[in-house]
Formats: structure tokens, sequence, C-alpha cells
């Protein structure tokens, strides 16, 4: 395993370039099992989640070549419509194949995710999609097996107890694509990167319309083809550097922070009287040297509310807010399992429930750390880089699941960051 050492007390300073969105990635890899011809996908950030999925993608028997940094082509000529436990269990995420296995081949076979330590993160919704497009879905072996011979279109309500799904209305989306007739998934994501992917099926052939908005409807076709695509840029990393900027009054460029993906972000920083300067359509630049940061209330909620990927960055920012913050989860209501570590460094934290009350301004200072998932991560680096002293943070594996060179571009503002290995 390996550990990130932060000498805290340095202002960020300089430009950061935001790579390709993991969470757009993922299902977009997945979309090209839906067609037997190449397809090249670019600004793909180099992660262990991308490198996991290029693994069960071969092991599905597509050919998978990373010709480029940052671009992959593949091409799903012959494939199996089994995605075996041994692969599967390594990301939660691959959950997303069952819709093109079964639009593609009338049958899949994957491995239900394991257990996530942000708490329960169900597949009743993927399961119920997939039957209302008259699929036979059972769940034995620990496996999801889905007879899809049966598929047509059909309306589809994805409403569940904490919104809408953002997998799983990647996985209908991606099923019904190749269903004979018309769907209509109504309480689809709205998050952009399931945009992303509709700009992706598109370019293969899909016909859907309403996308942006919580009705998607697709016309199914008989047969899609290879294409080329784009990755957008991550707004979770952006969020991350933009929060780090301000935690230790900085000076930064964030380049490929696109505006209206952040715009939930951008609210709480402008009540918390953020110095958070908007440039275009693609940039935001953070001057932080010199202002008073304010404690605000926050509520996770699907896009467009605030991320509950950033939930743990701005817990770690609200910690030098002069005065108490509440944080509150709706979308995973476990997920504070940075709150303890965050209170091992100094911050005045209380749980009451869904909520995080945070009281300060704290001093943090360092001390040895453990990160408990990827954005409680993120947390922790945020945390380390305004203490005082010295952070070791313990696997930092999750980390590298979903921050492309987080380490190298944080030296390259000056962060006192080194990567080292530990027992």
């Amino acid at each position: 395993m390996e550990s990130l050492r932060i000498s805290g007390g340095v202002r960020l300073k300089g430009e950061v370039k935001v790579s390709g969105a993991k969470n757009a990635a993922l299902p977009i890899f997945a979309a090209t099992l839906l067609t037997d011809e190449p397809c090249e996908i670019r600004n793909v950030p180099n992660l262990s989640d991308i490198n996991f999925m290029a693994d069960i993608l071969r092991n599905l028997g597509a050919e998978v070549e990373k010709t480029g940094h940052n671009t992959w082509k593949i091409c799903a000529r012959k494939i199996s419509p089994m995605a075996p436990y041994d692969l599967v269990r390594k990301m939660r995420a691959s959950i997303c194949l069952l819709g093109p296995l079964a639009g593609r081949l009338r049958k899949a076979q994957v491995s239900m995710p394991g257990g996530c330590v942000i708490g329960a993160r169900p597949v009743d919704l993927h399961i119920k999609g997939l039957r209302a497009l008259g699929c036979k879905v059972e769940v034995k072996g620990g496996y999801i097996c889905v007879d899809a011979r049966k598929m047509k279109g059909a309306q589809i309500y994805l409403g569940g107890r904490f919104g809408s799904t953002v997998t799983g209305t990647a996985n209908i989306l991606m099923a019904a694509v190749a269903a004979p007739g018309k769907t209509v998934i109504e309480n689809a994501a709205c998050e952009p990167e399931i945009a992303d992917l509709c700009k992706m099926l598109s370019a293969m052939g899909a016909q859907i319309s309403g996308v942006g908005t919580p009705t998607l409807s697709v016309i199914g076709v008989e047969k899609l083809h290879g294409a080329t695509h784009k990755i957008l840029p991550d707004r979770i990393e952006a969020g991350t550097w933009i929060i780090a900027a301000l935690a230790t009054r900085g000076k930064v460029l964030v380049k490929g922070a696109r505006k209206r993906d952040l715009g939930a972000l951008l609210d709480v920083l402008n009540r918390a009287n953020c110095p958070v300067e908007v440039r275009g359509a693609n940039e935001i630049f953070v001057n932080a040297e010199n202002f008073e940061l304010k404690p605000v209330e926050a509520i996770t909620m699907p896009h467009p509310g605030f991320p509950t990927d950033l939930q743990a960055q701005l817990c770690a920012l609200l910690t030098q807010a002069k005065g108490i913050s509440i944080v509150t989860e709706r979308i995973y209501p476990e997920r504070f399992m940075h709150v303890s570590e965050l209170m091992r460094m100094g911050a005045n934290i209380a749980r009451e429930g869904a909520s995080a009350i945070i009281s300060g301004k704290s001093a943090l200072s360092g001390a040895p750390v453990m990160a408990s998932d990827l954005r409680a991560s993120a947390a922790l680096v945020i945390a380390a880089l305004c203490a005082k002293g010295e952070t070791l943070i313990g696997r930092i594996y999750h980390l590298d699941r979903g921050y492309d060179a987080m380490d190298a571009k944080l030296s390259a503002l000056g962060a006192k960051v080194y990567r080292e290995k530990s027992e």
C-alpha cells in the first residue's frame, strides 16, 4: 500500500487542469459493448477504476487498447454475457454492464456488486427498469441474470427513496437504445455524466431526446455502430480543486471547471463569502489570500442539487469557518466516514442523524489518518493542506480510483506532498 505525506500551511498557487470525468467514462466504456465496431474514447482519466473496467471488458472478450495517454480504443466484436464476481467486486460501477449486455446479446449475467462503506446502494431500480422493458430478471448465486429476448420499449419510472439513480438511468438507457419501440424514462438522472453518455450513444446511432431533463425518450434501433467520443471534464475534481484553493487561502485558476455543471457548489460558496470568479464557460479563478469564510448550511441532492461527491470536501473546508455550519446528506445518509478522521486532526464536528454540525474555526493539526473511500480521501487531503504540521494519509488507493495524478498536480501548485510505501 501507499500513503501520502503532506506538510500543511502552504498556499496553493498556479493553474490546474481538470481531467476527464470518471463517472462519465465508466458507463461510456460499457456502452462500447453495444456495437461490434471499434470505438475511440478520448480524454479518459488515468485511474485505477478505468483500468478495472478495461480488464472486465477484456474478460468479456472485447479488444481493449490504450493508444495514448488519455485515449482508448475498444472493439467488442465478440463478447460473452457473463461478468464474474472476481472482477466486478473491485468496482460497483461495473453494474452498468447489465444494460448494454442485455441490449446487445439479449442476455446478461453480472455479479451483484459488493457492499460499500458509504452506505447501502441497492440495485432494485436497475432490476425494476429491466423488468419494465420486458426482461426476465432473477438474482441467483450472487448474480443478476437477465433474459432479454422479449425486451421492448416501455414507460418506466425510475424514482427511488433518495431520488433518481445515475447508474440505473445509464443501465436502462443503454438497454433501451437497442429495444424495439419507444421507451420513456421518467425521473431519469439529470447529471452531466448521463448527458455525456447520451452524446456517445447518439454518436453510435441511438435516437434519444430530452437529454439533460428528467424525461428521456428513446426510439430503439436495430444496430449501433462505432464512434469517437471525448469525455467531459470532471466536475467533482473541479470542485475539489476550488475547495482546496479556498481552504489553503490560495490563488488558483481551475481549467476545465464548467460553470453549468457547478451551479449548486457555486451557490454554497457564494453564501460562504468565498472569492470565486467564473471566467467564461470553462474556467474558475480562486483568489483566497484575504477573505473571511462564513458558516453555511448545505444539503446534498440529485443534480442540479449539491453533489454528494463534494460533501466530504465541503465539510473539510467548513472546519475553517467561524461559526456553526450544517451539512445534510440526503443521498447516502451514512456517508460521514471522514468525520472521525477530521476530528483526529482537531475538527469540532457532531453527527445528528444525516447531518454533520461543524463548529469552527478549528486549528487543524497534522496526524496519521486513514482514507475510507474516494471522496473522504479528498477531504483528508484538503484538511492536511491547511493543517499545521505533517499529516500521513493511509490507503490512498481510494484516491487513485477517482483523481488523476492528484499528488503531482498538488506539487505543481506548490504543495509539499510525498507519496511513499506503507506497511
